[in-house]
């Protein structure tokens, strides 16, 4: 069984006191120009993650929620941020509640395990944002040396119970400089659009990559966020939404450069791309294709984000239409899982108990607790006492795990309503 380490403390008490949030000055989290323009606006939102126990309802803060496009490098990004600190200093998120990421992971795992460094002697690979250690833990199996960073207290712990050495810390270059060592492959999964640190991070990646590694970055890509209408990724965590385009100007800053890329259906549309330092691999076809798609689709373009505003209004009417009906039909509608995300959904849609009366779930850290802003209960899977006569999928991204688990209800006449098109 490993220790826990703590590289230092994760929450700036003085910090935290000045500073219940921050709108930017409208300066590019990239590339630092100030030609910005918002493009959709959700509102004010409590932060997504702040599940609630029953004393805390009515209590918890709201933060604006609005995107801005950068006319520069054509990054979208939030304009306001809810310090790190307060978002994950400690949470509720396990990657390996659901069986579809679990088997993700692995065979990220098993891909660059067959494709870099197979035969060098000893492998060593660094995960930040490591979270539980489902991704390293498929690295260990395959024999890799694994260490993780990992900002979460009970998250960390969890990890090195379960053999997986894990730093309790906020990564950034600060950090990677106590390190002292170099990694043949660095990891960052589901992470690297939450940096409030951005550049420091990406320093520090620079500085533990070995001369020949490889980084590893996972991402909800922004070309599916749109093309889906799957707004309801667009959250506080969530600071930076990437294109192809928009992560190749961020990583030239710091001596970093894409060689590869391809697309994967987990989170409803990700990107597993490949850097490296400047000049160390040549660039796939693949990424070139997917480059080639992003010119095409005019993804990185502000009219493309202006009618993906525009969407989002016409999925709001679509959700309120079948949900009033089912009520005005006696049908009992309850939420299924109660993603982060969902409360993007909920909160700028307006659903509340009056329209789905619970959120089931999984995972038992959310247990007897309360959704943010709506104020939805959530019951779990496990011990659920009665099917309602509707499902309203919150968790989407994991529809075919869900049909496959939910196929007996189906047959017995329960219906199951996607607010996000999961097959686009």
């Amino acid at each position: 069984m490993h220790r826990l380490h703590d590289i230092a403390p994760l929450v700036d008490t003085d910090r935290i006191a000045n500073m219940t949030g921050s709108r930017t000055s409208l300066r590019c989290r990239v590339c630092d120009s100030m030609d910005m323009q918002r493009v959709i606006d959700l509102g004010q939102q409590p932060w997504c993650n702040h599940f609630l126990d029953k004393s805390e309802i009515g209590t918890e803060p709201f933060y604006p929620l609005s995107v801005l496009f950068c006319h520069t490098c054509a990054t979208a990004q939030l304009d306001y941020t809810v310090p790190k600190e307060v978002m994950f200093g400690d949470h509720s998120y396990r990657s390996g509640t659901t069986r579809t990421l679990d088997d993700h992971f692995r065979a990220v795992a098993d891909d660059v395990d067959s494709r870099f460094f197979r035969h060098a002697p000893r492998r060593s690979v660094l995960d930040i944002g490591s979270n539980d250690g489902t991704q390293l833990r498929h690295f260990r199996d395959l024999g890799w040396n694994v260490l993780g960073v990992e900002s979460s207290a009970g998250t960390a712990h969890a990890a090195n119970d379960a053999g997986i050495e894990t730093i309790r810390a906020f990564f950034n270059a600060r950090v990677a400089a106590t390190l002292n060592r170099q990694f043949d492959v660095i990891n960052a999964a589901g992470v690297f659009f939450h940096l409030e640190e951005l550049h420091s991070v990406a320093d520090g990646i620079r500085i533990l990559l070995a001369r020949d590694g490889v980084f590893v970055v996972q991402f909800v890509y922004m070309k599916a966020i749109v093309e889906r209408g799957a707004f309801d990724l667009i959250y506080h965590e969530h600071l930076v939404y990437y294109t192809l385009h928009t992560l190749g100007r961020l990583l030239e800053r710091h001596g970093l450069e894409l060689f590869d890329a391809y697309l994967s259906p987990i989170h409803g549309g990700s990107v597993i791309a490949f850097a490296s330092h400047t000049g160390g691999y040549p660039p796939s076809a693949r990424l070139e294709e997917l480059r080639r798609r992003e010119v095409d689709a005019q993804t990185n373009t502000v009219d493309t984000y202006i009618s993906f505003a525009a969407t989002i209004d016409v999925a709001k009417q679509r959700s309120l239409n079948v949900l009033t009906t089912a009520r005005q039909r006696g049908r009992r509608t309850f939420g299924l899982g109660a993603p982060a995300k969902g409360n993007t959904l909920l909160n700028h849609f307006g659903i509340g108990p009056d329209l789905v009366a619970c959120l089931v779930e999984r995972n038992p850290l959310r247990r007897g607790l309360y959704s943010p802003g709506m104020h939805i209960p959530i019951v779990m899977e496990d011990e659920l006492q009665e099917q309602p006569d509707l499902y309203y999928v919150l968790a989407w991204n994991f529809k075919a795990e869900i049909l496959s688990r939910y196929r007996p209800q189906i047959e017995r006449g329960v219906e199951l309503f996607f607010p996000v098109d999961a097959d686009t």
